[in-house]
């Protein structure tokens, strides 16, 4: 997607077979943070959020690095072109991506650094190339991973958190799934096979039971014991008499596919 002079979008956006797909391209400066880019990245959650023929969004990227944390070029501009009033910060994009009611993947097939780490963290499944670097380098520029620790620290236990937000070593792939900050880790070769799969399994499942079932992930352990089981239980009913669950059963017995399959996946078994 470009403009009328020809420049291309800092994020592309495009939709096919139920998937919206976030592209950064903003290889140049390693997609970092510019303004331009959380413009896209914020446009295009909105868009997904708001597309009934959107059931998985999918955040990937251009170039040698899925993002390089924050712009630290004059102007924050990127380097290029007019400056860009940001209208979405990143608090808000992290946000964004947790509040989704349809899953967030991230495909990384490039070196992740820190506030692209918090992207990372905040998607719900992140697959990442073997060839891929992620760290904490913020203080080694005299910041701290503020924002992101937010979306952080849930995934991360007590003493990784401390050993990666002080030292700003950089880590791999595998070390990163280790601690818990991204999914999983395949070769680079097959890093779209891995995502098109788990991709099609998402789309295997209910739209609305999906939704919730993202929100029993983050709102049950922060909630009351008591609270939490009254709120569980009515999530319960009111999933159990929806039109959904009428069509799931009702495929489970015909031994079909659920209407809200886009293509029915062939079963391995």
């Amino acid at each position: 997607m470009s403009d009328a002079g020809g420049v291309t979008e800092p994020v592309r956006y495009g939709v096919g077979g139920g998937v919206a797909t976030l592209t950064m391209d903003q290889p140049h400066n390693r997609n970092a943070l510019t303004p331009a880019l959380l413009n896209g990245l914020g446009d295009g959650l909105v868009g997904a959020k708001g597309d009934p023929a959107v059931r998985v969004v999918v955040i990937t990227h251009t170039g040698p690095a899925f993002c390089a944390g924050a712009d630290l070029s004059a102007g924050s501009g990127g380097g290029s072109g007019p400056e860009v009033t940001a209208r979405f910060d990143l608090a808000e994009i992290l946000a964004a991506i947790e509040d989704s009611p349809k899953p967030v993947v991230a495909r990384i097939a490039g070196h992740c650094m820190g506030g692209g780490v918090g992207l990372a963290a905040a998607c719900d499944l992140s697959v990442a190339s073997d060839e891929a670097r992620f760290g904490f380098t913020e203080v080694r520029i005299g910041v701290a991973p503020a924002i992101i620790s937010v979306v952080c620290l849930p995934k991360l236990r007590r003493g990784s958190a401390l050993e990666l937000f002080l030292t700003g070593e950089r880590i791999s792939a595998h070390r990163a799934a280790d601690v818990g900050l991204i999914t999983s880790v395949v070769p680079a070769a097959s890093l779209d096979a891995e995502v098109d799969a788990l991709v099609a399994k998402l789309l295997a499942g209910a739209p609305a039971a999906l939704a919730a079932a993202k929100r029993l992930v983050f709102d049950v352990p922060v909630m009351e014991r008591s609270a939490a089981f009254e709120w569980t239980t009515e999530v319960s009913h009111t999933l159990f008499g929806s039109p959904e669950a009428a069509e799931g059963m009702a495929a489970f017995r015909e031994k079909r596919v659920p209407s809200w399959v886009p293509h029915a996946p062939t079963d391995p078994s």
